[in-house]
């Protein structure tokens, strides 16, 4: 079983790689990271080096990054992976600059999702220049789509350590690596894609100036303000450039005793498995693999 320590970054191709680095910077509130490679925006959130990353080109994400323990814990899951018939490619020096780790490999999960596992990611003590003051905390989580959610739950808690948090019937398996309820989501989707990248804020009153500030400035809100009765934290979700998806969350829960929790199982059927607060529930725009 390979040992997953936290996640890492998204990389994200994007046709119009102006139009993304203002809405990142402008109405998301990241922090932009300098850089001399032409064609790329890297962004941070946290002590991370970068969280996301666009690069000038075909519009769709390119990979989703996944932290293993150290290069030693790097081999051996390339050694675990190739044992299970997966093919995996070893990433470069140059590349591994890019994404701010010591080194990298990338493989695609069962259903076409392209994953790099890395080691060494770089953080700084560098002060976060946000764009603007969105009270965002951490890179949260990534969502990935699979067809079958079951089997993609199965893969990711046996090949891999993730652990089951919760399911929303057979639409949605929320997985975590560390305390936080879930840092991967794998939702129902006909192929692979990004479904969402999450940011912590800091507080409920973040949350809702976040969301007026969102609909004073015309962006498109997909689902929220709500509250997910699977991690308890209260949300909003909406879109930027390139089909990608963006949610700012507060209040998410800790499971710190493995042993004594039990996941649970929601009624896709019931709105109120999404939003407690029965908010309106409109499907996620997704960013479609590369």
């Amino acid at each position: 079983m390979i040992t997953l320590t936290d996640i890492a970054y998204v990389r994200s191709g994007v046709s119009d790689l102006d139009g993304a680095v203002d809405f990142a910077t402008k109405i998301v509130g990241l922090t932009p990271v300098p850089t001399d490679e032409p064609g790329v925006a890297h962004f941070r959130a946290d002590e991370r080096s970068r969280c996301l990353t666009f690069v000038q080109g075909p519009s769709g994400v390119i990979a989703t990054g996944l932290r293993v323990g150290g290069h030693d814990e790097l081999a051996d899951a390339e050694t675990q992976l190739e044992k299970r018939g997966i093919s995996v490619t070893r990433g470069d020096a140059a590349g591994a600059a890019s994404r701010g780790v010591g080194a990298f490999i990338g493989f695609n999960d069962p259903w076409g999702n392209r994953v790099e596992l890395v080691s060494g990611q770089h953080v700084t003590a560098e002060l976060l220049a946000p764009g603007r003051n969105a009270g965002i905390t951490e890179y949260g989580h990534s969502c990935l789509d699979a067809p079958d959610v079951v089997e993609a739950g199965r893969f990711w808690t046996t090949v891999f350590s993730a652990k089951v948090s919760d399911w929303v019937g057979e639409m949605a398996c929320l997985l975590r690596v560390d305390p936080m309820h879930h840092k991967l989501a794998i939702f129902h989707g006909e192929g692979p894609a990004l479904c969402h990248i999450n940011f912590q804020v800091a507080s409920y009153d973040d949350l809702f100036r976040n969301w007026h500030f969102l609909v004073d400035n015309d962006v498109e809100i997909i689902q929220g303000p709500g509250r997910h009765p699977t991690s308890g934290s209260a949300f909003v979700y909406f879109r930027g450039p390139e089909n990608l998806t963006y949610e700012y969350a507060v209040g998410t829960r800790m499971i710190t005793d493995d042993n004594a929790w039990v996941p649970r199982v929601f009624d896709p059927a019931l709105p109120s498995s999404i939003d407690m607060w029965r908010g309106p529930i409109t499907p996620t725009t997704r960013q479609r693999q590369l």
